[in-house]
């Protein structure tokens, strides 16, 4: 089942991401997205909205909370979500794999 991730500026301020419900216009297991800045750039986390003291993905934000709707969200943003709410890792390189002859020229260097 595919989900509609979105991400969502509340009146708290706060910039949260979660699964979109149309139905009830609602952001079910909500996560706030917090940067933190690093001697490489900036870093993203993405926490459970509550946390600490909800460390799981469960809650949900009724649609009255929200100030802006962000039109658009980034893949990365996107798959960093899905990680954590699954506690699963999002493969991105299997569309390059190439399958051909074990060990020869032109395979995929998995099996040898």
């Amino acid at each position: 089942m595919a989900y509609d991730i979105r991400i969502m500026k509340l009146v708290s301020g706060d910039i949260v991401i979660g699964k979109y419900d149309t139905e009830k216009d609602s952001l079910n297991d909500v996560a706030v997205i917090q940067t933190m800045p690093t001697q490489q750039g900036v870093q993203m986390l993405i926490l459970p909205y509550g946390y600490p003291f909800e460390p799981q993905f469960c809650g949900s934000i009724e649609g009255k909370h929200f100030m802006y709707r962000y039109a658009e969200i980034p893949d990365d943003l996107e798959k960093k979500y899905l990680e954590a709410v699954t506690q699963l890792t999002v493969s991105g390189g299997m569309g390059k794999l190439q399958f051909g002859p074990m060990g020869g020229a032109g395979g995929s260097g998995l099996i040898k």
